[in-house]
C-alpha cells in the first residue's frame, strides 16, 4: 500500500510538471497568437512608414525607404529569435541535445585536423543569458555551434593583375554581401584558383558576417557555393546540422545587433574574432528551427510582396502628380487650365501626401508664376516692352557715365527658342537686357584668418548666405575684386559651379567678395522687382543644371545665364505674382510640416510596436 502511494504520489509530481508544461507551452502560443495579431492589426502602420532612403541599413538594402516593412522585418526575425514565431513542440528533441553533438562533433574536428585547435568559448551563466528563452531552447556562443574565421586580404592591384578573369572560387568580398536575405554576387569577376593554398575558403552553407567598417555586423549573408573571401568577413561553418538560415536571422535580430555592437571598437568600429564567437546565440531543437526557417521565408517572401506593392503605388502616385501637374503647364487656354486645376483640386489630399510631391508643386507654382498662368493680366498696366526701353535708357546712362561697361548687343529670342506664347503685355528678352549680370574672382587670392569673407558657390548651397565657414581675403584684394563686382543689398547670388542655382537676395550690410557666383544688379531698382527676379531663377536652376557641363563639377558659364532667355511681365504684374507665389508657398510649407509631423508619428508607432512586440 505505502509503494502504491508513493508511485502514486511520483505520478502526480510527473502529471504536475507536465500540467506546468502544458501551461507554458499554452501561454507561449497564447503570446504568438497576440503577437500575429498585433502585426496583423498595424498592418497599415508597417505598409505607411515612408522615411527618405539610405544606402545602407539592416534587413533590406533595395529598398530602405519603406521604414515600416523595414521593422516589420526585423519585428519578424527578432520573434523568429525568442522564440514566438511558431509554435513549440513538446515532442521536440531538446537543444541542449543539439548542443552536446555540436560539441562532440566539433572535437572529432579538432582530433583530425579539420578546423584548428581552440579554446571552446564558455556557456553563459543565468545572469549572462540576454533574455529568457522558452523551453527546449538553450544558449550558445557563436563561436562553439560552428567554426568561425574571416578571410584573406588582397591588394586592388593584385586583384587586377592576378586574380580578375580567371577560373576558380569566386573571392567574396564586403561589397559583394547584401543586408541578409541578398544573394552574394559571384559574378564580380574575381576568382581564386583552386589549390592556392594560403587562401582560406568557406564551405557552402557557411553564415557570413561583416566585421569592421561602417557596414559591421549590418551586411550579413549564407554562401551556397565553396567560396574564398575578404579578412573583413567572418564566416561560421556551422556544425550539427544547424540550419544556416536561422543563424542568420538571429545575426540580422535588433537583439543581436545590440550584443554585436556593443563589443566594437576602434575608430574604424569592427568586432574582434575573440569577442565575436563569444557572442551568445539562442539555439531552438533542430525540428523547430526548420519550422521557423520555413515562417521566415514565408513572411520575408510577404514583405518583398508588401514592399513591390508599396513600390508600385509610389511609382504610379508620382506618374499621376506629374500627370495632372502637367496638365496645368500646357493648358492652352483659361478653360483648360481651369479645368485641369478642377481635376487637381478635387483629389488634392490624395495627391500631396509626399515631400517629393509637394516639391513638385512648388516648382509647378513657379514654372506658372513666370508663364503668367498664376495671376490674372490687367490691361491698364503698362507693357513691359514700354518696361523694356525704360531699363535701355538706365542701362545706356551707366555706361556713358562709367558705371558699367559697354556690352557687346544681344540678338533678339527668336521664335523656335520662345517656350511659350507670350501673354498680353509680356515681351520675351535676355537677362542681360534687363539686369546687370557679373561674376566675382577667377584668380585664387591668398586667405587669412581674418578680413573680407569671400562668398563662393558653396556657400550659397542653403538658399541663404552662411559666413560660418568662409574664407578671408586681404583689403587689397577685395578692393580689386569689388571694382567689377561689388554686392550692394537687394542684389541676387548665383551658384555657377558645384550645386548650381540656389538664388538668394543679399539682405546684410556686410561687405563680402564673390567667387564662382554670378552676381545679379538692378539698373534701375524703380524700374525692377528683385523678388521677381529670385523666383525667375529658382525655376530656371533646373535648366541650368540640365545645360550645365564641365567634367569634375557642373558649371554654368557667365555666358550662358546672360543670354538666358527670360519672358517678362509689367512691373505691377511682377509684384501681384511675387504676393501670389509667397502666399501659395506657404501654404505647400504648411502642408509639408503636417506632413513630417505624421510620417514622424508613423515612424515612432512603427518602432513602438517594434518594442512593445519585443518584451
Amino acid at each position: 500500500n505505502s509503494k502504491f502511494l508513493i508511485l502514486n504520489s511520483k505520478f502526480l509530481i510527473l502529471n504536475s510538471k507536465f500540467l506546468i508544461l502544458n501551461s507554458k507551452f499554452l501561454i507561449l502560443n497564447s503570446k504568438f497568437l497576440i503577437l500575429n495579431s498585433m502585426i496583423l492589426k498595424n498592418l497599415d502602420t508597417w505598409t505607411s512608414a515612408i522615411k527618405a532612403k539610405s544606402t545602407a541599413g539592416r534587413g533590406s538594402g533595395k529598398k530602405e525607404g519603406f521604414y515600416g516593412i523595414k521593422k516589420l522585418r526585423e519585428l519578424i526575425l527578432e520573434l523568429a529569435v525568442r522564440g514566438l514565431l511558431v509554435p513549440q513542440d513538446p515532442e521536440d528533441r531538446p537543444a541542449s541535445e543539439l548542443l552536446k553533438k555540436i560539441i562532440s562533433e566539433k572535437s572529432d574536428m579538432i582530433k583530425q585536423g579539420q578546423i584548428r585547435k581552440t579554446k571552446l568559448p564558455s556557456l553563459p551563466s543565468k545572469d549572462e543569458e540576454p533574455f529568457d528563452l522558452p523551453s527546449g531552447w538553450t544558449w550558445a556562443p557563436v563561436g562553439l555551434i560552428g567554426n568561425v574565421f574571416n578571410g584573406n586580404s588582397i591588394s586592388a592591384r593584385t586583384k587586377e593583375e592576378k586574380y580578375t578573369g580567371v577560373d576558380g572560387l569566386p573571392f567574396i568580398a564586403t561589397k559583394d554581401v547584401g543586408y541578409g536575405f541578398d544573394e552574394l554576387d559571384y559574378n564580380n569577376g574575381i576568382a581564386i584558383p583552386v589549390g592556392e593554398g594560403k587562401f582560406k575558403t568557406a564551405k557552402e552553407g557557411s553564415v557570413l558576417i561583416c566585421a569592421e567598417g561602417g557596414s559591421a555586423g549590418r551586411k550579413c549573408g549564407i554562401t551556397d557555393r565553396e567560396i574564398c573571401f575578404g579578412n573583413k568577413l567572418f564566416a561560421n561553418e556551422l556544425h550539427g546540422n544547424v540550419e544556416p538560415t536561422f543563424i542568420l536571422s538571429v545575426y540580422l535580430s535588433p537583439s543581436f545587433f545590440a550584443r554585436f555592437a556593443e563589443a566594437m571598437t576602434g575608430i574604424i568600429g569592427g568586432i574582434s574574432a575573440s569577442k565575436f564567437i563569444q557572442l551568445q546565440c539562442p539555439l531552438p531543437p533542430l525540428a523547430e528551427q526548420k519550422r521557423i526557417v520555413a515562417k521566415v521565408d514565408e513572411l520575408m517572401a510577404l514583405c518583398d510582396q508588401l514592399e513591390q506593392r508599396q513600390e508600385d503605388s509610389v511609382r504610379t502616385h508620382a506618374t499621376l502628380v506629374e500627370t495632372l501637374l502637367g496638365a496645368l503647364t500646357t493648358a492652352s487656354d483659361r478653360g483648360a487650365f481651369a479645368e485641369a486645376w478642377q481635376r487637381i483640386a478635387a483629389h488634392f489630399d490624395t495627391l500631396f501626401t509626399t515631400e517629393s510631391s509637394i516639391d513638385q508643386l512648388k516648382q509647378t507654382l513657379l514654372q506658372l508664376a513666370v508663364m503668367g498662368k498664376l495671376v490674372e493680366q490687367d490691361p491698364e498696366d503698362e507693357p513691359a516692352v514700354e518696361l523694356l526701353k525704360k531699363i535701355s535708357v538706365e542701362k545706356n546712362r551707366l555706361i556713358k557715365e562709367g558705371c558699367i561697361k559697354n556690352q557687346k548687343k544681344l540678338p533678339d529670342v527668336e521664335y523656335e527658342r520662345k517656350q511659350f506664347e507670350e501673354p498680353i503685355g509680356w515681351a520675351w528678352s535676355r537677362l542681360a537686357n534687363i539686369y546687370d549680370v557679373r561674376d566675382g574672382t577667377h584668380d585664387t587670392p591668398r586667405y587669412f584668418d581674418s578680413g573680407f569673407p569671400l562668398i563662393t558657390s558653396k556657400n550659397i548651397s542653403s538658399g541663404s548666405l552662411e559666413f560660418d565657414d568662409v574664407k578671408y581675403i586681404s583689403e587689397p584684394d577685395h578692393r580689386k575684386i569689388a571694382e567689377r563686382s561689388k554686392v550692394d543689398r537687394q542684389d541676387i547670388l548665383f551658384a555657377m559651379i558645384g550645386s548650381i542655382g540656389n538664388p538668394v537676395m543679399v539682405l546684410t550690410e556686410t561687405e563680402f567678395s564673390i567667387k564662382n557666383v554670378a552676381l545679379f544688379k538692378f539698373y534701375a531698382h524703380s524700374l525692377s522687382c528683385p523678388e521677381f527676379l529670385l523666383l525667375f531663377l529658382r525655376y530656371a536652376e533646373k535648366v541650368f543644371k540640365e545645360e550645365a557641363s564641365g567634367a569634375v563639377q557642373s558649371f554654368v558659364s557667365l555666358g550662358k545665364i546672360r543670354n538666358f532667355e527670360i519672358c517678362l511681365p509689367p512691373l505691377a504684374e511682377q509684384k501681384r505674382i511675387v504676393a501670389k507665389v509667397d502666399e501659395l508657398m506657404t501654404v505647400c510649407d504648411r502642408l509639408k510640416a503636417k506632413l513630417k509631423t505624421a510620417q514622424e508619428t508613423q515612424l515612432h508607432l512603427a518602432d513602438s510596436l517594434v518594442e512593445a512586440c519585443c518584451k
